[in-house]
């Protein structure tokens, strides 16, 4: 049996991996002689920072293009998963009619979302909502109908409540699911909104690769693409915190 490691030899995992990584990185790019307009160095892509791209101001709006999308994709596809839960013929009329419509590529809504909604926050935010809302659907529908049929028979012979089944049954032994999908959608979130924003914007990191891809400032590319990776780790980062809260309340109120 392998040991369990604890929480700081995990986080230590974490970060030697990701500084082995940055000294590759360094040591490719200085051994192979790459050009820096290819492949810059990380010191060289840590001075971009101070290049006047407005870092601050850009980070914030592609940060709140993508909370926003991703929260809202959680509030609907949660509540959306439990009203079909409660009916199998609102399931049986509108999940098809989901699944099929988010066939639709994004891509190929964008220019139509910026007609309805015209350029900004919004339409970047209803694009990473539009990608990250059906996984979170679809894991917690599952999640909400895989409970022993011999427990539900039980306690609806208790007479329970439908909110009580839903709360004391249905919810605890979804929110494994639950959480799953709410993982998958970080990173469907944070494609989305930078979809929208090369589409058209005008503020973001996903229009500010475009502006630096003209003069081929790579260093700037790349710690563009290094802020919106922290952005998406800094969601993960929450939700994995948000799981384990809940979870550990869960357990709690379990034993109790």
């Amino acid at each position: 049996m392998q040991p369990k490691l604890t929480t700081w030899q995990r986080w230590g995992l974490a970060i030697a991996v990701h500084l082995l990584l940055v000294a590759l990185w360094h040591f490719w790019v200085e051994l192979a002689e790459v050009p820096a307009y290819v492949v810059p160095t990380p010191w060289d892509t840590l001075m971009a920072l101070g290049d006047d791209y407005d870092w601050v101001h850009n980070t914030l709006v592609t940060g709140g293009e993508i909370f926003a999308g991703y929260f809202a994709a959680v509030i609907f596809g949660v509540g959306m998963a439990v009203l079909f839960s409660w009916s199998r013929m609102l399931n049986a009329l509108l999940m098809p009619l989901i699944v099929s419509t988010n066939m639709i590529p994004k891509v190929a809504l964008g220019p139509i979302i910026i007609v309805w909604f015209s350029y900004g926050f919004m339409p970047n935010a209803i694009i990473a909502f539009s990608i990250c809302f059906l996984p979170i659907l679809l894991t917690t529908a599952r999640g909400l109908l895989e409970v022993e049929p011999e427990l539900l028979d039980l306690v609806r012979a208790l007479r329970a409540s439908r909110w009580q089944v839903f709360t004391k049954i249905q919810l605890p032994g979804s929110l494994p699911y639950i959480f799953s999908g709410m993982k998958v959608a970080v990173v469907l979130a944070v494609a989305g909104a930078i979809v929208g924003e090369f589409i058209a914007s005008g503020e973001g990191l996903g229009y500010l690769m475009l502006q630096v891809q003209v003069t081929l400032d790579t260093a700037a590319m790349f710690m563009a693409v290094l802020l919106t990776t922290l952005i998406g780790v800094v969601l993960y980062g929450l939700v994995i915190g948000l799981e384990r809260l809940v979870v550990v309340q869960d357990r709690r109120q379990s034993g109790a």
